[in-house]
């Protein structure tokens, strides 16, 4: 588990790392591409995985150009891999913790399988004092799991969407009973959320950042009309400082959830 700068959370956690989905503007994929591998016994670097199925109970090494050996945070690249060794550590720390469950994966993938994301939720049953945001683009996975009563209905379980533009799958119907949220980041068009059969308890926007990012910027307007019609629902919004271009520091919405029910 790390310390994070995402904004709206404290710590990012990934027992599950890898993706197959190929997004274009994936930091992951970046990342995995940048520190992934493991050191063979010949000296050299390779991210083969010479096993069924990517699971690993110990770590795998990786020596870095000035010589010091870590542990690797994507031994296969990016292929999707449960890196079970890290599924207790939501238990070393006592202090609650809004935790990113899967910053390096999308866990609901339809290439995840079931067993990997009932290990995660069962670590996260273990610690009751964090809060557990888990994010995916296949939120159909949470109705599947939903229907067979294999998804928590806990109240420090929240479950987001990505919606970037009018057709994300978080548009559709969503589970009864739970902790909803959407992030609307990057934003790559104008959304009537109106529109969408199942409204989520909460509002992230973001705008694109990174390599590539500056001819993708969402239109000020987009987020107002977003702003303004979460508003006619009494949905909380958090605001990315990827935004504060966009719409001007003034201006910028920090709701948190779990914040505002409490006033």
């Amino acid at each position: 588990m790390n310390k994070t700068d995402i904004e709206w959370a404290d710590m990012t956690w990934n027992p599950v790392v890898g993706c197959k989905r190929g997004c274009e503007y994936c930091y992951a994929r970046r990342y995995a591409k940048r520190f992934g591998g493991y050191d063979k016994s010949d000296g050299t670097i390779t991210t083969h995985c010479p096993l069924p199925r990517a699971e690993l109970h110990q770590p795998l090494t990786i020596t870095r150009r000035n010589g010091k050996t870590v542990n690797s945070p994507f031994p296969f690249g990016f292929e999707p891999t449960l890196l079970r060794y890290r599924l207790e550590e939501p238990q070393h720390i006592k202090e609650p913790q809004t935790i990113f469950v899967g910053s390096m994966t999308d866990l609901f993938g339809r290439w995840v399988p079931t067993r990997w994301i009932l290990e995660v939720l069962d670590a996260c049953a273990a610690a009751p004092q964090h809060r557990y945001m888990t994010l995916t683009k296949n939120p159909a996975r949470y109705l599947e799991l939903d229907k067979v009563a294999l998804l928590p209905h806990l109240d420090n379980f929240w479950y987001g969407s990505t919606v970037p533009d009018e057709t994300a799958q978080a548009m559709y119907p969503k589970a009864e009973g739970i902790n909803t949220f959407w992030s609307m980041e990057p934003l790559l068009g104008p959304v009537d959320i109106t529109k969408s059969a199942g409204l989520p308890q909460w509002i992230i926007l973001g705008a694109m950042s990174g390599p590539g990012s500056a001819q993708q910027q969402p239109e000020r307007e987009w987020v107002e009309d977003i702003v303004r019609a979460a508003d006619g629902y009494g949905i909380p919004v958090f605001m990315k400082d990827s935004l504060k271009p966009v719409v001007g520091t003034g201006n910028m919405r920090r709701d948190l959830p779990w914040e505002v029910s409490r006033k």
